[in-house]
């Protein structure tokens, strides 16, 4: 059956395993994942786009199709790197009609992201913590002396986001640059977004196009990603390398992922003015006046839109809300970053998964203090927060300071030094008391929801640091029951001086101090463990269908 989709449907696609890989996982959403884990909880995301869709004039559909394809690309790329093993066993499951095709595809490879990477695929190894961008015969010892050996130029290299570390024919070790890597499918990636860029008649969306052809194969993204940030139109694309979550070793190569969306305009309105708090908010911070950027970049747009389609590291196990990109320093440094809110997304995580927590975990009093409003403008928060504080150490930036450990002390450094900002903005009007009364609470209940993700993951095992702050210090308390509640004397405190001691790691690159906090906070204790337990018939996340 999927082959004969697979033929019918995706004729134009090149005939490398890759991107055959992707072509059966896009046929197979198509057909339907209802067989997936049942965790997830199935969401239609086409209804509510209906109506934008249809008022897209048809050339500008035509390029949204076109990037819809490309999207797919990056699903396929991304299940590539995740490991070298992914292709062939995902086509030995197809062939033999396995039922666990679909949790493959949900998340990309025969590991489950929610249960701590256990394998649920006979004959699958551990999943891998260098994924495949390093040899799998290596170790983490060989490759850094490796690096430490190199050259300062191929060092650079070898050390970035675009490169592959691989093994020549003589069994030393080599960079590749993901150019080459992944040529093919780059090739056919770029030739879809330059048909799209000749279909918009959107001119700083055919500027972005254009330079992100480019970009895809030459491994230079700076002059796309600064197009990028200048997009302002209906169609919101974000496809290339960027997050490093995958890379358990350095957190340093990027993998492929795509966002496409529609702009909810009236939403993105609405938002516009928090761009304009920015350095106040980075002057303001909880930390050491010396570790402040006395001068934040310039542009911080802020868009809120509907999601069309997500694929690559976007789109495995559970589904992104929002994103802060880019992440090359150079572009942060010059021109800030840019926030996506994706609003229906939200909409379906609050209704599907946030609500049903609260009424498991929350005292009485605080599932009354629920808020979308409140969660909506966290998630914002938290983007915002990515982009300020702490960047670099004497030169250095702070993700090669703290290595392995960088990604959950930035989830979680902008988890509650965004908690902190909206206190703080409340507090000086620019968000709305109704908001700030339930904030809180709101927090305590989503803290539950992302320890859901898994320990093993960067948002799962922050947030758990956090909520044992929390506990440790007297900001949330657990009733006799075993349902939580906020302090509400305690709690604004707390928060900043967590934010505080968060941001100061990263100020000072010290690796030492983050090991030590995640190690000692960044577990489920059993009090925790026991609210946990009792919300086995929540769904962990949503699974939307595109």
């Amino acid at each position: 059956m999927y082959k004969s989709l697979f033929v019918s449907v995706r004729q134009r696609v090149t005939s490398t395993l890759l991107v055959s890989t992707l072509a059966l996982s896009g046929v197979i959403a198509v057909a339907g994942n209802a067989k997936a884990d049942q965790r997830f909880a199935p969401v239609d995301l086409r209804t509510p786009l209906n109506a934008q869709l249809a008022a897209l004039p048809p050339k500008e559909r035509q390029a949204l199709d076109k990037l819809v394809e490309a999207a797919h690309l990056m699903d396929a790329l991304f299940l590539r790197q995740v490991w070298v093993g992914n292709e062939p066993m995902l086509l030995r499951l197809v062939e033999s009609h396995s039922p666990l095709v679909e949790d493959f595809l949900l998340y990309k490879g025969p590991w489950s992201r929610l249960d701590k990477d256990k394998p649920f695929v006979t004959g699958a190894p551990s999943k891998p913590p260098q994924a495949n961008f390093y040899p799998l015969d290596a170790t983490k010892a060989e490759v850094e002396a490796w690096m430490s050996r190199l050259p300062t130029v191929e060092q650079t290299a070898a050390r970035g986001f675009f490169t592959t570390i691989r093994r020549g024919a003589d069994k030393k070790l080599v960079a590749v640059p993901y150019r080459l890597e992944y040529a093919a499918e780059l090739g056919e990636a770029s030739r879809l977004l330059s048909e799209a860029a000749a279909l918009t008649s959107d001119a700083k969306l055919k500027d972005f196009l254009v330079k992100r052809a480019a970009a895809l194969l030459s491994d230079d993204y700076y002059a796309s990603d600064v197009a990028w940030m200048a997009i302002d139109g209906v169609i919101e694309p974000t496809l290339g390398p960027y997050e490093v979550y995958e890379d358990e070793w350095f957190n340093a190569k990027a993998a492929y992922e795509a966002f496409i969306g529609l702009r909810d305009e009236a939403e993105t309105q609405k938002l516009a003015r928090f761009s304009s708090s920015l350095q106040e908010l980075e002057s303001h911070l909880p930390m050491a006046p010396a570790l402040r950027n006395p001068k934040i970049g310039a542009t911080a747009p802020i868009r809120v839109v509907n999601q069309v389609f997500a694929g690559g590291d976007a789109r495995h196990g559970v589904t992104t809300a929002a994103y802060n990109l880019p992440n090359d320093e150079r572009v942060t440094r010059e021109k800030g970053t840019k926030r996506v809110m994706l609003k229906n997304v939200q909409e379906a995580k609050f209704a599907k998964v946030l609500l049903p927590i609260a009424a498991v975990v929350l005292d009485k009093a605080g599932q009354s203090q629920i808020g979308f409003d409140a969660f909506f403008t966290h998630i914002l928060m938290h983007e915002l927060l990515h982009g300020l504080g702490p960047h670099s150490v004497a030169g250095v930036t702070v993700r090669a300071k703290l290595e392995g450990a960088y990604s959950a002390i930035e989830e979680a450094k902008a988890d509650i030094s965004g908690l902190w900002a909206m206190q703080y903005l409340v507090d000086k009007g620019v968000i709305d008391k109704k908001i700030g009364a339930t904030m809180y609470t709101t927090y305590l209940a989503s803290t539950f929801r992302s320890i859901r993700f898994g320990t093993n993951e960067a948002h799962g095992k922050g947030t758990a640091m956090q909520l044992n702050y929390f506990l440790d210090h007297g900001a949330v308390k657990v009733s006799a029951d075993g349902t939580f509640a906020v302090v509400p004397g305690k709690i604004a405190a707390v928060v900043a001086e967590l934010a505080g001691v968060l941001l100061t790691v990263e100020g000072h690159g010290d690796k030492k101090e983050a090991d030590r906090l995640l190690a000692t906070l960044g577990v489920v204790r059993p009090e925790v463990q026991r609210a946990l337990d009792r919300l086995k018939a929540v769904p962990v996340d949503i699974a939307p269908t595109y």
